[in-house]
């Protein structure tokens, strides 16, 4: 827990992304990213020299086999207020509009319905689980398939919805996050999407994979290079998120909230 805890604390501080006063939304897909981010905001929460105030929302996508109840215990065990909300996502995408491709539109309607729920309960800011291997496969996305460089940013104010969106996670690499997972036990929720695990995110990461066979320190040298250009909003303590463009990983692929 410790390490984690510097991680994420780092972060926090890097990016200037909590300040004294703040509630904060974390968004809990069910997955172990985001069940990690709520956990240790959790504890950095009794100790953080900024006082926050903290809440747990989840969108229910209207799978009939999806169940967010031992998320609630955990919840319950951390002292963290937690809300599901029902919707119809799946039912949309797949029985009405029959998406071929269809990430880009599900992670569009959770954003959209993860924020108004934000804003319903008195949130100024909302918290989601993307981390270190998130930004460095989001960025080869962008270069590859929409010839761009970018990238989401740690920090993006959303004018539109009067929130800011914050990733406290970036320092940590997946692995982390699934060893952590796994010592602290967490309730990780199994996702019945039919895309899951079909996207281009995942040729992405196989070609990452293959990459690192002989430059071990890839994911490493793009996550610096983003940094020390640095790419728009990523130099620390920067608030010059794109207003309202926020090129997260779900507008590719589908990424854990």
């Amino acid at each position: 827990m410790q390490k984690m805890l510097s991680m994420l604390r780092g972060c926090i501080d890097d990016y200037g992304m909590i300040e004294a006063g703040d509630k904060i939304a974390v968004g809990v897909s069910g997955g172990k990213d985001s069940l990690t981010l709520l956990v240790t905001l959790a504890e950095l929460r009794r100790f953080y020299p900024k006082p926050f105030e903290l809440v747990a929302l989840s969108l229910h996508p209207g799978y009939e086999d999806m169940s967010f109840d031992e998320v609630a215990a955990l919840c319950e065990r951390i002292g963290v207020p937690y809300i599901v909300k029902q919707t119809e996502i799946a039912r949309i995408i797949f029985d009405i509009r029959k998406e071929p491709n269809p990430c880009a539109l599900c992670a569009k309607m959770r954003r959209g319905a993860l924020n108004d729920l934000a804003k319903s309960v008195g949130c100024n800011k909302v918290a989601l689980g993307h981390h270190y291997d998130d930004a460095v496969e989001t960025f080869v996305l962008s270069l590859f398939y929409e010839g761009r460089i970018g990238c989401f940013l740690p920090v993006t104010y959303l004018s539109r919805a009067d929130l800011t969106v914050i990733r406290p996670l970036l320092y940590m690499t997946e692995r982390d996050i699934r060893n952590f997972a796994a010592r602290q036990s967490l309730p990780v929720v199994y996702n019945p999407c039919p895309a899951d695990k079909h996207t281009k995110r995942e040729e992405v990461k196989e070609l990452l994979r293959t990459l690192e066979s002989t430059h071990s320190d890839l994911r490493k040298h793009i996550f610096g290079a983003m940094q020390r250009y640095p790419l728009g909003g990523w130099g620390k303590i920067s608030h010059t998120a794109q207003d309202g463009k926020d090129s997260s990983p779900e507008s590719s692929t589908s990424a854990e909230q």
